[in-house]
C-alpha cells in the first residue's frame, strides 16, 4: 500500500515541479484578489458567536442522522437488546443539542 502511495505521488510532484511557473514577472499577478479587487484591511475578522449554536445543533443532527438511519434500516435484523445503546446514544445527542441551546440562552445569541 506504501509502495502503490509512493509510485502515484512522485510522478504528480515530478509533474507539477515541471509545468509550474518559475518567474514572476508581472508582480500583480502574485498578489491576493478578493473578486478581483485588490483587499484592503485586515485579514482576519472576529467570528460571529451568534451561529455558533446552529453550527453546534448541525454537528449533533448530522451525526445522529447518520447513524440512526444506519439503525433504522437494520432493526428488523438487530435484536431487542439493541435498542438500549440506541436510547443511550439519542440521550448523549439530546444532551449536546440542549448544551447549545442553554449557551445560545446564555448569551444571548437568539
Amino acid at each position: 500500500m506504501f509502495g502503490f502511495a509512493v509510485a502515484a505521488m512522485a510522478p504528480a510532484l515530478i509533474i507539477s515541479r515541471m509545468i509550474s511557473p518559475r518567474k514572476r514577472s508581472n508582480p500583480v499577478k502574485f498578489l491576493p484578489m478578493e473578486c478581483g479587487q485588490v483587499p484592503t484591511g485586515e485579514g482576519r475578522t472576529h467570528f460571529m458567536m451568534q451561529y455558533y449554536p446552529y453550527i453546534l445543533m448541525f454537528v449533533v443532527f448530522d451525526v445522529m442522522a447518520i447513524f440512526l438511519y444506519a439503525w433504522g434500516s437494520a432493526l428488523l435484523e438487530l435484536p431487542k437488546s439493541a435498542t438500549l445503546p440506541m436510547m443511550g446514544f439519542l440521550a448523549i445527542m439530546f444532551g449536546a443539542m440542549a448544551f447549545a441551546l442553554y449557551q445560545s440562552g446564555r448569551r444571548r445569541i437568539w
